[in-house]
């Protein structure tokens, strides 16, 4: 097996990754691990520490990677309620990009490994307090232009999103019928759109 100076750490990373979002931190061995990246036990637990922290390693890249371009999208120029849209649509869209039902490795930790491990619970709570902050950015600056009612709380509408986000990562992995996160999508929308009735 190559040693730990001849092996790409990113790629071995991005597979170990892959293999705890697919499996789980239990169901994973280190074993799992040796065979998945390619390396020896030596030079894996020389590069990446022991188990756990390899997966705390994982969860961190997971949230750059996978989470990260999400966030980007609230960022962006164009009309805030489009943007939110995307983003929801991109979520009831991941069972069939995944087929295997993965879900989000940061919810997947949270049901697995909180509260009893603290590390994890820690980086948890942050991912989420960056989720409700790119949201609230995005909705305040909405607001601000005259997209979103402006009487409405953006810190609670913010809060909302976030737990019909991570909702929605859990029902994924379990439904059959995918209109059922598309209606979750128009509902969750049409709670922070302007209000014509006022």
């Amino acid at each position: 097996m190559p040693d730990v100076k001849h092996f790409d750490q990113d790629a071995a990373l991005a597979r170990a990754m892959d293999l705890f979002w697919r499996q789980g931190y239990e169901a994973t061995s280190v074993q799992d691990l040796v065979d998945e990246l390619g390396v020896s036990r030596s030079s894996l637990y020389a590069t990446f520490g022991d188990k756990d922290r390899l997966f705390q390693t994982a969860l961190q890249r997971y949230c750059r990677a996978e989470a990260g371009p999400r966030h980007d999208l609230l960022h962006g120029d164009g009309p805030v309620l489009a943007a939110v849209r995307e983003l929801l649509e991109g979520i009831a869209a991941a069972p069939a990009v995944h087929p295997d039902r993965r879900g989000c490795l940061v919810v997947n930790a949270a049901m697995e490994r909180v509260p009893a491990d603290a590390t994890t619970a820690t980086a948890v709570a942050a991912q989420l307090g960056r989720f409700e902050e790119a949201l609230l950015g995005a909705l305040a600056h909405g607001q601000a232009r005259g997209e979103l009612d402006h009487d409405q709380d953006a810190r609670a509408l913010a809060r909302f999103l976030v737990t019909v986000v991570q909702g929605m990562r859990v029902v994924g992995k379990a439904a059959t019928d995918p209109r059922m996160l598309d209606d979750v999508v128009e509902v969750a929308l049409g709670a922070i759109r302007w209000r014509t009735d006022r």
